[in-house]
């Protein structure tokens, strides 16, 4: 018998959902425990399991779309079941209940363009339009095309990488057919829901549909002939994504991306049986590492190969005495990144605190744990297990200011502030003070290194309860960092400085480094900082008592 399932209630505070990807489609067998969607909540995005098994016979709310908590997701049951009846239940929209019995092409066309409903599509064309690909997206850029007009796609080929406020990310095809149109050029920015493009049986007259799409609010649409001219290049660059290791770029499923960190295999090490060398499920499940080893060590040294071989960016001629400006387009991680901390230090009454931590015995600790084969620490290691630490101990510091009460994060999530080509990013340590000093090392130097690279999941920079930011490679030896909402103070690292220091009434050469703390008023009061200060202080001058 087929069974509803409904859009879940993820959060205590969530209300309705928005499908960020579907991993399942219709058709597809499906058993107790497999992942069918990507939701995103309030709070984050998750993946949400079946607790039925059967075949996905409908899709109610399709990739992109939001809708209230237990609104019809899908149906599952027998292969070929009739669901009529359940379609005309009334959980199913009213558009959708006279088209049970349509093909799932035509189905998707109905959810997929809403703002065309007075005009009818030509058969088996789907209106793809911008994904919201995170809980806080509302425009996104097309940073790359890797289809271009008149290529066949077929369903979870890689159609663009989109730019949103946190990440480039690859946006996967859930349709079949020929890419007819293009709406959105590479490196233009629109709204989520705006016209992508047009997909359908090669040859298909699309005149029209494109215009009316924009007519009812989307993006605008370039002319046809433009389109092939812009895509051209974008076409150029789809083949190097045959070769998951070349340019750095590793194409794989969200379903083996999930397994393959479940398992702890890295992604570079497998080879994909995929479009374009794509790594799918089974590629993760018949790994053999022994297998792959070599080829990773191949790919590994030849990358700093291929990075020095880089030729350098032509250096600007200004002539002297002339004025001379340049206009840089302010990428979605910019104008985010200009938005929230904006309202961070306009709604946050901010304060800081500002204390010197001697470092002669960290830095002897330090270089005794580093002695140790095959492990890294850092100091900025060093700091963020220390604040984990001192935040178990001073909870208010830990906390979120909310209108009618303050929360209090018994769990230590620490941010670690990440500087990158276009602005900032801040990944998240989940349950700091449950790790040691080399899986803080392990874990930073893996979150930055994909940060850096824009390969961080969105779920992997949300639900900090705490922020640290160091800039003290750079000789910066003191500075103040803005609140990262909605955490309640930030701690700003300054460089080590070598200097004379009075030690038992003696005049010595030390070590100290600057600790900036910035604290919410509403939620941490002056003496509630500094005496988390001074426990911080303590552990950092004391390494030892870290591991007690």
């Amino acid at each position: 018998m087929a069974i509803k399932v409904t859009m879940p209630r993820l959060s205590d505070t969530m209300t309705e959902g928005t499908v960020a990807t579907w991993l399942k489609k219709v058709g597809d067998k499906i058993s107790e425990g497999d992942i069918l969607a990507e939701i995103e909540t309030d709070k984050a995005t998750m993946e949400f399991e079946s607790f039925n098994e059967g075949t996905l016979l409908h899709i109610g709310i399709q990739a992109g779309e939001t809708a209230p908590v237990d609104s019809l997701l899908a149906i599952i049951g027998k292969e070929g079941e009739d669901i009529s009846a359940l379609l005309a239940g009334g959980d199913a929209p009213a558009a959708e209940a006279p088209k049970a019995d349509a093909p799932a092409a035509e189905a998707k066309t109905e959810t997929a363009a809403p703002a065309k409903a007075a005009t009818e599509l030509p058969k088996g064309v789907v209106v793809v339009t911008m994904p919201r690909l995170s809980d806080t997206m509302t425009e996104g850029t097309v940073a790359t095309w890797l289809k271009k007009v008149g290529d066949a796609v077929a369903e979870g080929d890689i159609l663009a990488e989109i730019e949103t406020d946190k990440a480039t990310m690859e946006f996967e095809s859930f349709n079949a057919g020929t890419l007819l149109y293009i709406g959105i050029q590479e490196g233009n920015t629109a709204p989520v829901d705006s016209l992508l493009a047009i997909i359908g049986p090669a040859g298909t007259d699309i005149s029209g549909i494109a215009e009316n799409y924009t007519a009812g609010g989307a993006a605008p649409a370039s002319a046809p002939a433009a389109e092939e001219t812009k895509a051209a290049p974008a076409a150029e660059k789809a083949p190097e994504a045959v070769n998951n290791t070349s340019d750095g770029r590793i194409l794989a499923s969200p379903l083996a991306k999930k397994i393959a960190s479940d398992k702890g295999i890295q992604l570079n090490q497998v080879k994909g049986s995929g479009e374009n060398g794509r790594i799918v499920k089974s590629d993760i499940e018949n790994f053999t590492p022994s297998a792959q080893a070599q080829p990773a060590a191949a790919a590994t040294s030849t990358a700093p190969k291929a990075e020095t071989a880089a030729p350098a960016a032509p250096k600007v001629f200004v002539p002297a005495g002339e004025v001379f400006t340049e206009e840089i387009k302010n990428s979605q991680m910019r104008k985010i990144i200009a938005k929230r901390l904006a309202e961070s230090l306009f709604t946050a009454p901010h304060y800081n605190l500002v204390i010197e931590v001697s470092m002669d015995e960290a830095m002897q600790a330090r270089a005794a744990i580093n002695s140790v084969p095959d492990t890294k620490v850092s100091f900025n290691d060093m700091v963020i297990k220390a604040c984990a630490l001192a935040l178990k101990k001073h909870p208010k510091i830990n906390s979120t200011w909310k209108e009618d009460a303050i929360i209090i994060n018994h769990h230590v999530n620490i941010g670690v502030a990440v500087a990158v080509e276009d602005g900032l990013v801040v990944p998240v340590l989940r349950f700091t003070d449950a790790m040691s000093l080399s899986q803080i090392g392990g874990s930073v130097r893996d979150l930055a290194g994909r940060a850096k690279n824009k390969k961080l999941g969105p779920q992997e920079m949300e639900g900090s309860t705490f922020t640290v930011s160091n800039l003290g490679m750079f000789g910066i030896t003191e500075f103040n960092s803005i609140i990262n909402q909605p955490n309640s103070a930030i701690l700003s690292v300054g460089a080590i400085v070598e200097k004379p220091v009075v030690k038992n009434g003696q005049i010595v050469v030390g070590n100290t480094m600057m600790l900036s703390l910035a604290c919410d008023h509403r939620t941490i009061d002056g003496a509630t900082g500094a005496q988390f200060l001074q426990t911080l202080k303590q552990y950092i001058e004391s390494p030892v008592t870290m591991l007690a």
